[in-house]
This record gives C-alpha cells, structure tokens and sequence, in this order.
C-alpha cells in the first residue's frame, strides 16, 4: 500500500533534501498508529491487528479517531472542501471525544497476575460486598452474617511484611479496627463518602445506614433509612450530598444524606422493568448509569433525575451485572452474565471494545464486576467456573496472563483501589482476600 501526502502549499518542498530522515521515520511510524487506532475505533479488529503485527506496532494501539480529525484538520486547507464547509456541507464529519484516558507511553503499571495475597480476613457466613475509600487507606467488608468489617490497609500491609515497613511508620495493631454490627440480614452493598470518614451500607434488612467510622466505640449506625424493599446496591454522589439505591423494586431512589429525603423519577418509563443489580455514579457527578436484570442499561441525569440514554439489550439480552464510568466520564465499563465485558462510548452510544476470551465462557449463575485498575491500563473481571482473575489491556483489549484467587467458593464481588495497585475479592468461601503489588524493588 503507497500513501502519498500532499504537503500544504505554505510549505514547499523543492526536492526533498530538507527532510531529515530520521523525521520521517518517525512520522510514518505515527501514521501507521493513526491508521490502526482508526481501524480499531470504527470495529474493524480484525484488520487493525493484522497491520499492526505487519509494521510491529509497540506498544500497542488504542482505539482512537484522532486520525479523522487530523484528517479534517488538513481538509480545511483544500479549497474546495473549505467551500463546502463554509456552505453547511461536511459538518457531519465531526467525530465523537477522543479515549482520553489513553496514554501514549508504555505502562508502568503491573499485570494484575503480578499481585499477591497481603491479607485475608474471615466472616461467619458468605462475604459479598466491599469497598475501598476514596484515599485507599481503608477497606470495607460486608456479609451474609450481618456484619461489617473495615481495615486498615498500612496494617494489613505491615503484617504481611513487616521488614517493608518503616520504622517510623505506626502500623501496629490488627488490620480489623471496626466491626459494624446493626443490620439483622445480609450486607449487600457498601460504599465509603468521598470526602468524610463515614460508610453507607445497604441490607435485605430493608435499611440502609450510615457509620461515623471515626469513634471506634460506635457500633451503630447514626442513621438509618429505612425502605420497604431489600437493598441491592448503593453509590454516594463525589460531593456526598446524595446517594442513590436500587432494591428489588425496578424504581431507582435518590436520597438526600443529611435530610433523608427521597426523590424518584417521576416518569415511570424511564424506569427498569426488573430489578437494578450496580449503580455508580460518574466522576464528575453529571450521571450515574444503571445495570438492570432487564438486560439494559440506562444513564440518568446527576440533577433532574431522569433517563437520558438507554442501552436496550446491552449484552444481547443477558442481564447485566455491573457498570462503571473512566475518570474522563466519557466511557462506560459494563459486565453481563454472558460472561462479555464491553467499553462503551458515551457521546455515540456504542459499543467501542468487547474484552473476550479470557476464562470460562457463557453464562454465569452470580452477578460479577468487571473494573478498572488505578490507572485504567486494564480491565479485571473474577471469572465464576474457575475462580480466576482475566485481565485486558483496556485499550486494545489484547489479554493479560491469568490469575488463580485463592477463593474455595464463586468470588462474589471483586473492587480495585483508585489509588494504588490494590483489589479486594470477596467470596462465598467466608472470606475476603486484599491484594496488593508491592514495589519490583523489594
């Protein structure tokens, strides 16, 4: 294949002596990276990973329409075009926002096959909801026993190696500093405000609660919200002003943290038809997205509280069991009991990349969570019939090397940190595993 540029008349060329080699070396190298990336945004897979084994592309190339807009860029010189532009014609050609969570350079962070068991700690019964706080300092876990535990993470670190530790440092006590007893049923969801030391859970108890976590002689709640539904899932606002959950009614409610008071879609078919399995909200808290057992997902606004876009039949009809938005709130990661996991583009509606054969595949019995790592350079996903991790490249979706979990039973719920190279499993085995990757140093 010949590509020929026509250089801008501005800058003439006479024979071509001017252009140092080393130059244009580097330039078609950027080309071929434009042209795979633009091959692997519009889906054309296949292809892209043809062209880029054949020019050895490295590291490898996201997905990105950059090259339609330096395409457009340059038609802007051409005279006829910048006619037709002038005239109304050709604004179609306006691309959707760029993968802006991709970096150019190669990863620095680690495979996350790469990370170890740091600590594990026991419940009575089955542990199947967990949370990280926004600092990464702390962790929460829930049961099926009614319990909750929250740790520290320096401890729990210092007793898996204390010679790592310094001296300095004060990491000694047990990781466990709260147990939490003030549910009478399952703890199914937890989530930690993003600015204040509190922790909302929510429980088939039909409650959800809210813990001052800084008393460490408080073992109740300082309020409860009860409903008259059992609790699936809940996510506070980034400001923490609101949280909103979702029970085994289809209506997804909103509620005022410090009131209590709480708000619904007014338009009943905005709302799913079966139960709400994740709600998250975006990062920068314009929208929160919804999973439903419907096999849709839906993006509701941050302030009027209605609908705004639906995914109908996300996975192909199977029900979805996660979501969660990139830190640019432009993409959306979901996960399907078809064992698919799927980055949508938020600005298109579609489907950008499908991360697959990694693990088991088909259809899975329990709801499981597919999630970034902290710096977004993979997706990890517990797969239930071996109790592996899969891992991607989040970008190419090229897949990372396996992982055994250590769990005995299905891992139930699986959250990395946002701030370091941490995740937490919780299993149906009564246990829930921290794990982390220590410096290649030590």
């Amino acid at each position: 294949m010949t590509l020929e540029v026509e250089l801008p008349p501005t800058t003439p060329v006479k024979d071509g002596s001017e252009l140092d080699p080393k130059n244009v070396v580097k330039n078609r190298e950027l080309l071929y990276r434009l042209i795979i990336s633009q091959l692997y945004y519009d889906g054309h897979q296949t292809i892209a990973a043809g062209l880029s084994s054949a020019v050895h592309a490295d590291p490898p190339c996201p997905p990105s329409d950059r090259l339609l807009h330096v395409m457009l860029v340059g038609l802007q010189n051409e005279p006829d075009v910048r006619e037709k532009q002038n005239s109304g014609a050709g604004e179609h050609l306006l691309g959707a926002a760029d993968l802006e969570f991709e970096s150019d350079a190669s990863s620095l962070a680690p495979e996350p096959a790469l990370y170890e068991t740091a600590y594990v700690t026991s419940h009575k019964q089955a542990c199947r909801a967990g949370a990280f706080s926004s600092d990464g300092q702390l962790v929460a876990t829930g049961s099926v026993d009614a319990s909750i535990k929250i740790l520290d993470v320096e401890r729990m670190l210092a007793k898996s190696a204390p010679d790592e530790i310094d001296p300095g440092r004060e990491t000694q006590g047990h990781p466990v500093i709260r147990t939490l007893y003030d549910h009478t049923d399952e703890v199914t969801c937890l989530d930690f405000h993003p600015k204040e030391q509190i922790l909302v859970s929510g429980s088939k108890d039909n409650t959800i609660k809210l813990f001052d976590i800084t008393k460490a002689s408080v073992k109740k709640a300082y309020r409860t919200i009860t409903d008259a539904e059992s609790v699936r899932c809940v996510s506070f606002h980034p400001l923490g002003n609101h949280i909103i959950t979702s029970t085994t009614h289809p209506v997804i409610r909103l509620y005022d943290v410090t009131t209590g008071q709480c708000f619904v879609c007014p338009i009943p078919s905005h709302q799913h038809t079966k139960t709400v399995n994740c709600l998250k909200w975006s990062l920068n808290g314009k929208l929160f997205a919804s999973a439903g057992s419907d096999g849709h997902i839906k993006l509701w606004d941050g302030v009027s509280n209605r609908c705004i876009n639906t995914f109908t039949a996300a996975h192909d009809g199977a029900e979805i069991s996660s979501v969660c938005f990139t830190r640019n709130s432009k993409y959306l990661l979901s996960s399907g009991k078809d064992s698919m996991i799927k980055l949508w583009e938020l600005t298109t509606s579609r489907c950008l990349i499908a991360y697959t054969g990694a693990g088991t595949t088909g259809k899975q019995d329990h709801l499981a969570q597919a999630v970034f790592n902290h710096t977004e350079d993979f997706v990890i996903f517990p797969d239930e019939a071996t109790t592996s991790l899969c891992a991607w490249n989040s970008r190419n979706a090229s897949r990372a090397q396996l992982m055994n979990l250590g769990h005995n039973g299905p891992v139930r719920y699986i959250i990395h940190s946002t701030t370091a190279p941490a995740f937490l499993t919780c299993s149906d085995d009564y246990r829930a595993r921290f794990w982390y990757r220590r410096s290649a140093t030590h």
